[in-house]
Formats: C-alpha cells, structure tokens, sequence
C-alpha cells in the first residue's frame, strides 16, 4: 500500500491509524529536508565571514520558500505548525550561536524574521481571499 505520494511538490502521507477512512496529511519530511539542506549549504559558504543579517536575508529569499511551498493550502495541525518554527528556531541557535530560545527570539524580532507558523497564517488568509469566492 502506498503511504506517501506527492501531487504538485506537496508530499501526502496516509495517516497510520486510520483503518477504514483514508484521510491523508501534508508531510513536512521533504519540504524540512529542503530546508536544511540549502540553509547548512548557505551556511558552509558564507560561514561566520557574512554579518547575521546577511545570512537571515539569504534564509528569507533562499531557503524559506523550500519550507512553505504551497503549505497554506495544506490542513495543518498545531503540532505541524510547531514542527516548522522549531525548524527555524534550531537554526536561528546556530546562526546566533546560542541555546536560549528567548535570545532568539528577541533576535528574530530584531532582524523582522517571523516563524513559519506566522507567515503560513497570512499565506492561508490571501489564499483564502483570492481563491475562496471561486
């Protein structure tokens, strides 16, 4: 039995426990694989040589549309959502070479880097503004 195909770019994952019904998810395995895989690229180039803000940029323009390509028309869960900013806080902790999330956090803050779970939100409203009355 197939329990993971991918339709458009998005990888969908039959739920486990589900006998009878086939309700299916969006997987994040490959889009959080993409992710880190160009993030750790970029930082293997540029390595601490770069200024913080430079590399947020490259994050922002390079590697976060591998992380949420096409999520907001994906059913998300809380869980999913958490999983998609723990990805970016583990990295802003190697980026600002720390282990406090609060120090992250007002780091984010400071660049204007905001968590997937917050740009996804705003995806899903547009999406849902351009595409509901259809």
């Amino acid at each position: 039995m197939v329990t993971v195909m991918t339709f458009c770019g998005i990888d969908i994952q039959r739920n486990k426990n589900s006998k009878q019904n086939a309700k299916c998810r969006c997987s994040l395995e490959y889009a959080k694989r993409s992710f880190y895989r160009a993030a750790n690229r970029i930082f293997g180039k540029i390595g601490r040589i770069a200024s913080e803000e430079v590399t947020i940029q490259l994050l922002k323009s390079k590697c976060l549309p591998l992380l949420l390509y096409a999520l907001e028309v994906c059913n998300l869960t809380k869980r999913d959502l958490q999983s998609l900013d723990f990805t970016i806080n583990r990295f802003s902790m190697k980026l600002f070479r720390t282990n406090n999330i609060n120090v992250v956090t007002e780091c984010q803050l400071n660049f204007h880097f905001r968590l997937p779970s917050v740009l996804l939100e705003k995806r899903r409203e547009k999406f849902v503004n351009v595409y509901g009355a259809i």
